[in-house]
């Protein structure tokens, strides 16, 4: 591209032999073109405020008012997330005031299981323990080794599809989508050492739980039930 480049022509068929280094350097030279070329100045949304003095305002605010479109979106996006994890923390904390309301290991697998459904939605929940020893009415019982063989042996928790051969959820089983499973490891009140177990959530939803999701707050009331399970002895076999 010249300096002699005729602005009066039409150079529609050009379009391919355009390239801007040239195209920019011809405008250096040659920028009154575009100054007083104000129909391409309104399409380009700017104006001309005086001689050779340029006011890029309209685009200007056009980008600022995008960003703050952007910065508003996601402060709204974090606002909802503030929100919700709020709420399922309370939903949380009031779990774990039901079930240190329980007298006895039965009641407390009662109480967690209306509870997660109450609370959270869920279909149920189950404790499951390995053998030998007793198992309280309404938990189940477990083969040695299979906690290890669920979660590894050093696994704490897994999230995911529900499985077969997992059968903890009763009645319930046929509506269960996605699981989650925690350790649990309780020393009851008249036992050495404690024992493998397992607390166990279900939902009806395929994505109710799944591997990238957080289990702070399942793993919380995990928790809770270890401790309150080992506040009481084991009934007699």
């Amino acid at each position: 591209m010249s300096q002699s480049l005729d602005t009066t022509a039409d150079h529609s068929d050009m379009t391919t032999d355009l390239h801007w280094p040239d195209v920019r350097l011809w405008l250096e030279a040659n920028g009154q073109h575009l100054l007083d070329d104000r129909e391409l100045l309104e399409q380009l949304g700017l104006k001309v405020e005086g001689r050779n003095v340029v006011d890029f305002g309209r685009a200007a605010l056009s980008k600022m008012e995008a960003a703050a479109q952007r910065e508003a979106g996601a402060r709204r996006l974090i606002e909802e997330i503030s929100r919700t994890n709020f709420a399922a923390q309370t939903q949380t904390h009031v779990a774990a005031l039901d079930l240190m309301e329980a007298t006895g290991h039965i009641e407390l697998a009662r109480q967690l299981d209306i509870t997660t459904q109450a609370r959270f939605g869920l279909a149920g929940a189950a404790i499951a323990i390995e053998k030998p020893g007793v198992v309280p009415f309404g938990w189940k019982a477990l083969e040695p080794g299979r906690v290890d063989a669920l979660l590894g042996e050093d696994g704490r928790n897994w999230l995911g599809p529900n499985f077969t051969g997992l059968d903890l959820f009763g009645p319930a089983d046929g509506d269960v989508r996605s699981v989650a499973l925690v350790r649990m490891n309780i020393r009851f009140a008249d036992q050495d050492k404690p024992r493998a177990a397992l607390c166990a959530f279900g939902s009806v939803e395929d994505e109710g739980f799944t591997p990238s999701m957080g289990c702070e707050l399942i793993a919380f009331v995990a928790r809770v039930f270890e401790r309150m399970a080992g506040r009481w002895p084991l009934p007699e076999a």
